[in-house]
């Protein structure tokens, strides 16, 4: 039987070394976690491990999430944590960070460890591996990501109809000189949003403008900068749709620093209903995202497909945001 001490010795690395590529825990080089990974498939090395905390009536659900500090990934655990102690469960959380090995080590970290329930937020990884993953996790279930092939395992969200409703909520307020700040990442969720905004647009008989569209980071500094690049090209603007509520507030920063009044001069809609567009000044209107909802019915599902109650078969499970009106958004109608 190959042991730890096998693959640590052919790789040239220590046991310790070993356990973190196996385990998708600490810090590891790429040139290293590479060999290391050849020399497990090489010598077909299998762990054993089954932590001290992990009960066995008590089994536990896994979720492999980007970047769990993110507040939106926070919100996504929260409620899938509650909806895994509801059921006596312990979960187990992996951060990916955006790299589709890690998040694929992080997986096979789980499935190691015991674990049939899987929540899965991927966002780059190519769909035939998921897939792949699907046929070999039976617990397995996809959030905020729709494959058609996979339909009965994907928690998903409608970006169009919800990004529509906030378009639509902000022309029946009177505004026609429309900006969109948006994220740079080239993932689903920002292009099917804007997508949407330039069609509820569109059926009014409005068209947004490209250089009304600034492409930024997906947070508070990537608000300001954007709207900076807004003001600075001198067009009248008088509301901006953010692509989420960080760069809403950092649009609102911005703003508050150029002396433009919010939402008396620019209104400004966000998109996910955080915390903090509760907490900021003024209180931030916004949709809200049913994440932990959406969190909640995911574990239920995958609990469901792993023990095999029930078929699934081309099911789909889709949310919707509901708008939260707040104090950032102005009527001008006349």
């Amino acid at each position: 039987m190959v042991t730890i001490k096998d693959v640590a010795k052919v790789a040239g690395v220590s046991t310790a070394t070993v356990s973190r590529v196996v385990n998708g825990q600490g810090k590891v080089g790429e040139q290293c976690r590479a060999r290391v990974t050849k020399v497990i498939q090489e010598l077909g090395y299998r762990a054993n491990y089954t932590p001290p905390h992990i009960i066995k009536d008590a089994p536990i659900v896994g979720l492999v999430t980007p970047k769990i500090s993110m507040a939106f990934f926070g919100s996504l655990a929260a409620g899938a944590e509650e909806a895994a102690r509801e059921k006596g469960l312990h979960l187990m959380m992996c951060n990916s960070m955006y790299e589709s090995q890690t998040e694929l080590e992080s997986i096979n970290s789980l499935v190691r460890q015991g674990c049939k329930s899987i929540i899965l937020h991927s966002e780059y990884s190519e769909k035939d591996k998921i897939v792949e993953l699907s046929k070999q996790i039976p617990g397995l279930v996809l959030i905020n990501r729709f494959i058609p092939e996979i339909s009965e395992r994907c928690v998903w969200f409608d970006n169009n109809t919800s990004a529509q409703t906030a378009t639509n909520y902000v022309l029946d307020k009177g505004h026609k000189d429309i900006a969109v700040i948006t994220s740079i990442y080239q993932n689903g969720d920002p292009m099917a949003r804007l997508l949407a905004v330039k069609q509820a647009m569109m059926m009014r008989g409005i068209q947004l403008a490209d250089d009304r569209v600034i492409e930024s980071t997906a947070n508070i500094k990537g608000g300001e900068e954007a709207t900076k690049q807004l003001l600075a090209s001198g067009q009248k603007v008088t509301a901006i749709i953010a692509y989420n509520d960080l760069m809403a507030i950092g649009a609102m920063h911005a703003l508050f620093e150029a002396g433009i009044k919010v939402p008396e001069e620019i209104s400004v809609v966000g998109f996910d209903d955080l915390p903090i567009s509760k907490a900021c000044l003024p209180k931030l209107t916004t949709m809200n995202y049913p994440i932990e909802e959406m969190a909640k019915y995911a574990v239920e599902l995958s609990l469901s497909l792993a023990k095999e109650e029930a078929k699934h078969s081309k099911q789909t499970h889709l949310f919707m945001a509901d708008l939260v009106e707040r104090q950032s958004v102005a009527d001008i109608t006349e």
